[in-house]
């Protein structure tokens, strides 16, 4: 973050905090890009065994908890489950047997997810907390806390917390990926590599994104709704960012898996009604290749039906670029590592149609920072 420059508000300061946060919170669980095992130690007590995983939270933290579900499906091999902390404590303790159970929270205090983690307690579960606050409720209560090292966060919508969470939900995907014997120590330690150059990456992209953004904001601020798609891990993403423009701009969106549009919601796209299509790939992941594939098919499609989209690419792919009238590109990235890249020109389009539209973003209407009562 540039040192010396003044800024507007406290959600663009922190958005371009990013890179030092998520400095901290790998030096915290990866120092020299290695996973520290006492870092874990309490999370390893607790979860060692268990093949199954039930997440609570709510809000950015519940998207973090989606990205977090495929992480941890995929590397450590655990059954997942994402619960609204509002609803856990109303679903049957039969649903998954004898669940770990990890609840997120920015604030560590939010009401409903101190409940969920409460009511896992009284279940006998064992319990995991991802809290900004290393002294909450949930850190102190939990069986094993994570904290992020975020830092405080000021504005209401949540920025460089988000992006710490999935941080530590990548670190531990891939501690319970080793310790289950899924990854070698060669390849936990080559995506850690990875996600060490993170910061860097993102510190080197904040102003050009900034400045495509304020132009392509200009022309959308109008826009009466907006529809997010991404898949697989990108849809917890499609979703965060849809979330973003409701809080900030008070602008309708929402956030659907690519595949689903043509099931319905395709009623809804116009020229008021863009697009924001997550259409970024990993090229050393053949999953992700097909995913892309898939995406920028329904791009084409949706090109032809004369529909106004804003497209996330990554750096040098020319074709999401020229099927849509706005493209953002992103620095290349392991499959799992692009989301926490993705965001935050998602949360910079949050950001500047607010702005144009003459909000106060850091203290939006009808909301709080934690929601501590039910």
């Amino acid at each position: 973050m540039q040192a010396t420059r003044t800024f507007p508000h406290a959600m663009l300061r922190e958005i371009y905090e990013q890179p030092e946060a998520l400095a901290r919170t790998i030096a915290r669980y990866a120092p020299g890009g290695v996973l520290d095992a006492n870092a874990f130690a309490t999370v390893a007590e607790a979860l060692r065994g268990r093949q199954r995983v039930v997440i609570a939270a709510s809000g950015s933290s519940r998207h973090a908890g989606l990205a977090g579900e495929i992480m941890l499906e995929d590397y450590a091999g655990l059954a997942v489950d994402v619960e609204y902390s509002s609803e856990y404590m109303y679903r049957s303790t039969h649903t998954l047997h004898d669940p770990g159970v990890v609840v997120i929270s920015q604030s560590g205090e939010t009401a409903d997810t101190l409940t969920a983690l409460r009511e896992a307690k009284a279940r006998g579960l064992a319990t995991v907390a991802i809290t900004n606050n290393a002294e909450s409720s949930m850190a102190r209560e939990a069986d094993a806390s994570l904290p992020t090292m975020a830092g405080r966060e000021v504005a209401i919508p949540a920025t460089k917390s988000f992006t710490t969470q999935l941080s530590v939900l990548y670190m531990l995907s891939l501690f319970l990926a080793r310790l289950g014997g899924r990854m070698t120590s060669h390849g936990v330690a080559a995506h850690c590599e990875q996600m060490a150059r993170l910061p860097e990456l993102l510190e080197a992209s904040l102003e050009t994104w900034e400045a495509r953004i304020r132009d392509i904001s200009g022309n959308l601020c109008e826009a009466r709704t907006f529809l997010y798609l991404g898949r697989a891990i990108h849809y917890s993403i499609a979703r965060e960012g849809a979330l973003k423009l409701k809080e900030s701009a008070y602008v309708q969106a929402e956030g659907l898996p690519a595949g689903e549009l043509k099931h319905g919601p395709n009623a809804l796209v116009s020229p008021e009604a863009p697009l924001v299509v997550l259409a970024t790939r990993d090229r050393n992941d053949p999953d992700s290749t097909l995913r892309y594939e898939k995406t920028v098919q329904l791009m084409r499609d949706m090109h032809a039906q004369g529909a106004q989209i804003v497209a996330l690419h990554v750096e040098g792919d020319a074709e999401p670029a020229s099927l849509s009238q706005y493209s953002v590109a992103v620095p290349a990235a392991d499959e799992f590592l692009l989301p926490m890249l993705e965001v935050v020109p998602l949360q910079m389009l949050a950001y500047c149609i607010a702005v144009q539209r003459g909000i106060n973003v850091d203290a939006p209407r009808n909301l709080v920072k934690a929601v501590v009562r039910e």
